[in-house]
């Protein structure tokens, strides 16, 4: 039988996971729908500016908490830029 602290242990690792996953998943849906609105040209300057320095500060936080690699954080933002830099 385990002990209390590894059962405890174990239900923390389950209530991380699942926050880690709403919040990468959360991040994903944004810069899908963020996409979708830059390339149909529905967002003018001052709002597409705003959503890029939210979803830029988002994808900072999840590379603090290292719920995404660093690496992969700077190639979506290279991405983003570029695409930005296109429209």
């Amino acid at each position: 039988m385990s002990s209390k602290s590894v059962l405890k242990r174990q239900r923390k690792n389950i209530k991380e996971k699942r926050y880690n996953r709403y919040k990468y998943r959360t991040a994903k849906t944004f810069i899908k729908k963020f996409k979708k609105d830059l390339i149909f040209h529905k967002l003018d300057k001052n709002v597409l500016l705003k959503k890029v320095s939210i979803l830029f500060s988002m994808l900072d936080k999840l590379k603090k908490k290292k719920i995404l690699h660093c690496n992969k954080v700077s190639r979506i933002k290279s991405k983003l830029s570029n695409l930005i830099n296109k429209y």
